[in-house]
């Protein structure tokens, strides 16, 4: 009966001794069911404040106009379009975790899929007030969508890059969107069955009907797997499409065919470290690590080094044909990123995401909890300034000397940046007050195949080489979630 479990020397997905279908459901609606605890409470008042800041800062800006922003006749984008670009890059991983996984059939991420995609909406979300904020007359941003020219004469250009921004972003939005609820849909329907009064009213009609019939199944697998089909070419086009904001213009820095990957490989890199910074703290006051483990930490922490390594092969390409080119505006833009004014930004850059994530190759660190977490912020740290660079000290020295102006940011321009992370984990903390933040039924089909209860029982049946048994109890000592004196005696 081997041949119906999953190999023994994978590491378990789901540890945790005694494990039914009925705990999982228990344990993972605990905060959805009960009160919030002191550390939600906490988390949501200082995040509430930094959400009023930025309804402040941004009130500020619609009254006032952008001139309460630290822009200039030579830097006309700054901390918005590097808040822009930074909040599309953090909503990167929850579709790649989603639904590229997904189609590979990598079950790693039944755990995590559920906060990830809601992490890239909220991200999409922030992104977009940026946009809306910095077109100066937010009230006519609905010129931007295809709309009949009943509601006026529309002058868009239609050639823009910003233009396929719009349409990028709101095509992955909508998608994301429609994906991240189609997997809530049984999850809703188990606390619709669990609740009452209110809540039972609320939760049903969120559930849309959902029976749990066997036809309701396969048309949910189905229309999953059409969803991240949708998906997956998003993941690379998104990001694609952001940095032909730059790559498009004949500006020295920006002029350049390698932005598209290179920004593809950030918004990975970024997206995963905050994946890590907000399920590491989830994990914690949740009571989840029997769910997300440490195989799923070490996992992105190794995507976290190989796309960190990615960014640091375009950071040196960057320099390569700058020099390669001949072009000595092209040059100058370079040695002025790396020499500069703004030197702090550039080598605070490089530090973030080209030398700690390399770190990662100690399997010790790459284990330990708190320097993951640590390191997460890091990069996000890193990948905010990297934006920066490309942003700000190409624009403030271009080709004329007399036009040259350095940018100082207003605390108008910190708020709305502030605000906006205030907002973001606002709406992640609601999200996780209100539904569950693992996916019930997608833990669930672990129990019997990947579980660290599914393999012990293998091991008790006897079907295994003792070499496999000690392998895979080695791989169990760096799980902070296993008892290892249940394998004392085995």
């Amino acid at each position: 009966m081997a041949h119906h479990h999953e190999s023994i020397i994978r590491e378990p997905l789901m540890t945790g001794k005694d494990m039914t279908y009925a705990r999982i459901t228990n344990e993972i609606l605990l905060p959805v069911e009960n009160k919030p605890n002191k550390a939600w409470w906490i988390g949501f008042v200082v995040s509430a404040l930094g959400a009023l800041l930025w309804v402040v800062s941004i009130s500020l800006t619609f009254w006032y106009g952008l001139g309460e922003w630290g822009l200039n006749k030579t830097v006309g984008w700054a901390w918005d379009i590097t808040g822009f670009v930074w909040w599309v890059g953090i909503g990167h991983a929850g579709t790649l975790i989603s639904a590229v996984l997904l189609i590979f059939g990598q079950n790693w991420r039944n755990s995590i899929n559920r906060s990830a995609e809601a992490m890239t909406i909220f991200a999409v979300i922030c992104a977009a007030t940026y946009i809306v904020a910095h077109m100066g007359r937010p009230w006519l941003a609905y010129f931007t969508l295809p709309l009949p020219n009943q509601y006026g004469s529309l002058w868009v250009n239609w050639n823009s890059a910003l233009m396929m921004d719009v349409f990028a972003i709101s095509t992955y939005f909508s998608v994301s969107l429609l994906f991240w609820y189609t997997g809530l849909l049984p999850d809703i329907a188990s606390i619709r069955d669990r609740a009452k009064g209110l809540r039972r009213r609320i939760y049903s009609i969120l559930s849309f009907g959902w029976t749990g019939s066997l036809k309701t199944w396969q048309r949910f697998e189905t229309v999953s797997l059409i969803l991240a089909g949708i998906s997956t070419p998003l993941v690379l086009s998104v990001h694609t499409i952001v940095s032909f904001d730059f790559a498009t213009s004949l500006e020295p820095g920006w002029h350049t065919t390698i932005f598209p990957p290179y920004f593809v490989a950030g918004a990975i890199f970024s997206g995963f470290a905050m994946v890590q910074t907000l399920l590491l703290v989830t994990r914690k006051v949740l009571g989840l690590e029997n769910y997300i483990t440490m195989f799923h930490i070490e996992s992105m922490n190794k995507i976290i080094m190989l796309t960190g390594s990615i960014v640091g092969v375009a950071y040196i390409t960057e320099f390569f044909i700058a020099w390669y080119s001949q072009v000595e505006y092209e040059q100058y833009a370079f040695i002025n990123r790396a020499t500069g004014p703004y030197w702090w930004a550039y080598w605070s850059m490089m530090s973030c995401n080209v030398i700690s994530p390399q770190l990662f190759w100690s399997s010790k660190l790459r284990r330990s909890i708190p320097f993951s977490w640590a390191l997460s912020i890091v990069v996000n740290i890193g990948m905010w300034f990297e934006r920066f660079v490309i942003i700000v000290t190409s624009l403030h020295r271009d080709y004329i000397p007399s036009s040259w102006a350095m940018f100082y940011p207003t605390w108008v321009d910190v708020g709305v940046f502030i605000g906006s992370i205030g907002v973001f984990f606002t709406l992640f903390l609601l999200f996780i007050r209100v539904l569950p933040s693992v996916a019930i039924a997608e833990v669930k089909l672990l129990l019997k195949t990947a579980s660290e209860q599914a393999k012990m029982k293998q091991i008790k049946e006897g079907h295994l080489e003792p070499a496999e048994v000690q392998y895979y109890k080695e791989s169990l000592t760096k799980y902070d979630s296993v008892d290892m004196a249940d394998y004392e005696k085995v």
